[in-house]
């Protein structure tokens, strides 16, 4: 039997210009013929499917997709010219070669015309045979693989565009909570489109502002093909470009109550689960690409599976140089395609683009918030600088009153005594009328400083509904600058329903200014202010605590004494001041011991007081 020559390994088989899953299709009425065809081209390892008539073709086409079509002229049931132009629209990327019995060059001529690779007259030459099926198969290789080439070229021209736009965004907008969102639904609009990445589709999920939970925020992507072929088909039909998609991603999106936002507002996974593949992502900043339920030997959570309906999709993380953000999950749930590592690679860029945007929000609240902050502070500066003043009065006058009550105290209250004593001893007129004259005025100095103690008008506080939460931010910030300066911090702890207070608005800011005053001056060397209320379904309890060295407990007693004083709180006028407007709206004052260390100011107001 003799040998075959061996192809030479410079010359690549012909099955190697076939992608898996073509065929060459051989259209022959003659059986010897088509017989001989498909020995040849199998013996070159291609796979061939046989048909007689151009009805046995178009069937052949329902079930195979051909590479090459060999194509006779003379088949019984058709004109086969026609049936070449035809074939050559529906199917652009298949080589043709027609064979015929006839050398007709006017009817070669018009073949080529029409698109044929090349043309065969019977007998067919078997080299002549192999020459034209080689060059047409690699003619159409190197065609196709331009085309794909020039599509990846202006696929990664696109993504390039996408991403640049979305710097310029980024760059340009002083981004807010909805100005985010915009964002962040264009990034997942950008993976998903086809003039983007191309998943099908794709789910963000936050880390939430405490850190304790992964909270699913957006998604974008089809509940189905049919879904995504109407939604696509629409941005083709309209012209809409890129930038079209970037700056309305909501108008392309799928509808908000479709499947894919019902799966992300389910994605709820705490922090603390160190093991869940998802917080591994976030936390090690590594990708994951889980592949028919597996991931390098990780265990993939059966829940997360059930979720996303699928088994292969990509889980790329979210980070700032500071923090973890969340989580991109991207899949092909309705193509069920393979991802690749492009694809990978692909989507951490554009998760890049959406860390730099979710951060870049982060910082624009924070300036934003300081900005209103510092707002804040001057404007009630400014509205409240009397009330400042009146707090510095009425510590300036309870300094004074201290000293005026150590120093003329005892003396004033001796004299008074030793002269009623006297009147009560002498007959003679003349000294009792003299004795009577000091008594008179020594109680009239006592009573003066018995004002003192009280410290405060006489007016009656007029009454108004008022909700509290707001009264207690401005009282904090009049003294925002103090605070930095001595290194404090503060907290806030507000009930977030509104605490409706009859009150007389200004007597209450005095309070909380006195007590806020003297939290602060308790902690010289810093430390931490913080600010509560709280209402049951009678009272309304306002609590501040300071961490300075607090107050001795045998002390504690005292502390309404107008004339006790102590370095942590002053001369406690201010104190006598705050008990005297409690006691005037039918409240409570009183002074505690922190937990580990300061004090306590507790004030309860009642919710309804009489006028």
């Amino acid at each position: 039997m003799p040998q075959q020559t061996p192809i030479s390994p410079s010359i690549p088989q012909l099955d190697q210009f076939l992608d898996p899953g073509e065929t060459v299709l051989v259209v022959e009425d003659l059986v010897d013929l088509s017989g001989l065809f498909y020995k040849f081209l199998s013996n070159q390892g291609l796979p061939v499917a046989i048909a007689a008539s151009l009805a046995e073709l178009d069937q052949q086409l329902l079930c195979h997709q051909p590479a090459l079509i060999l194509l006779d002229l003379g088949l019984p049931d058709g004109n086969a010219l026609e049936a070449l132009n035809r074939l050559i629209s529906e199917h652009p990327e298949t080589a043709f070669i027609i064979i015929t019995g006839s050398a007709d060059l006017n009817t070669a001529l018009t073949c080529l015309r029409l698109g044929a690779d090349d043309y065969l007259v019977k007998p067919v030459n078997m080299q002549d045979f192999q020459h034209a099926v080689r060059c047409s198969l690699e003619k159409r290789r190197l065609t196709v693989d331009n085309r794909r080439y020039q599509q990846k070229l202006e696929r990664s021209n696109l993504r390039a565009r996408f991403l640049h736009q979305l710097n310029l965004q980024m760059n340009s907008a002083y981004l807010n909570r909805s100005g985010l969102d915009s964002i962040l639904r264009a990034i997942l609009t950008g993976i998903t489109s086809g003039q983007g990445l191309g998943f099908n589709r794709a789910f963000l999920a936050l880390i939430t502002p405490d850190g304790q939970l992964l909270k699913g925020q957006l998604a974008v992507g089809p509940s189905s093909r049919a879904e995504a072929a109407r939604v696509w088909a629409g941005i083709q039909e309209q012209n809409l470009q890129l930038d079209d998609i970037l700056n309305h991603p909501e108008s392309f999106s799928m509808n908000d109550d479709s499947r894919v936002n019902t799966i992300v507002h389910q994605l709820v996974i705490p922090t603390s689960d160190s093991d869940h593949l998802l917080i591994k992502t976030c936390q090690e900043r590594i990708s994951r690409r889980v592949t028919n339920g597996s991931c390098n030997n990780e265990p993939v959570p059966a829940e997360l599976i059930n979720l996303l309906d699928h088994d292969t999709f990509l889980a790329v993380p979210l980070y700032s140089p500071e923090r973890s953000l969340g989580v991109i999950l991207a899949d092909n749930f309705v193509t069920g395609y393979p991802i690749s590592d492009n694809d990978l690679f692909a989507l951490e860029v554009f998760a890049g683009q959406a860390s730099l945007a979710i951060e870049h929000c982060h910082l624009a609240e924070t300036m934003r918030h300081k900005i209103q902050e510092l707002e804040e502070v001057s404007n009630e500066l400014e509205k409240n600088k009397d009330l400042l003043v009146a707090a510095e009065r009425y510590s300036a006058l309870g300094q004074m009153s201290a000293q005026l009550v150590h120093t003329l105290r005892n003396p004033v209250t001796t004299i008074g005594g030793i002269s009623r004593m006297l009147a009560r001893k002498f007959d003679d007129p003349e000294y009792t009328r003299f004795l009577k004259m000091i008594t008179q005025e020594t109680s009239k100095i006592e009573a003066t400083l018995e004002d003192l103690f009280l410290f405060v008008d006489k007016q009656l506080p007029h009454k108004e509904y008022h909700t509290l939460q707001p009264l207690l931010r401005k009282c904090l910030l009049l003294f925002y600058n103090q605070m930095q300066k001595q290194g404090i911090t503060y907290q806030l702890n507000l009930q977030e329903a509104p605490i409706q207070l009859l009150i007389d608005q200004r007597h209450i800011q005095q309070l909380l200014v006195h007590l806020i005053r003297n939290g602060i001056e308790a902690m010289s060397d810093g430390g931490q202010l913080t600010i509560g209320c709280s209402a049951d379904n009678t009272t309304a309890t306002i609590t501040i605590s300071d961490t300075g060295a607090g107050v001795f407990k045998g002390n504690l007693n005292k502390i309404g004494d107008p004339f006790f004083t102590t370095k942590v709180y002053g001369t406690g006028m201010g104190l006598s001041l705050v008990e005297k407007i409690a006691t005037e709206h039918q409240g409570t004052f009183r002074l505690e011991h922190g937990s580990e260390r300061g004090m306590t100011a507790v004030v309860t107001l009642p919710l309804s007081s009489p006028l």
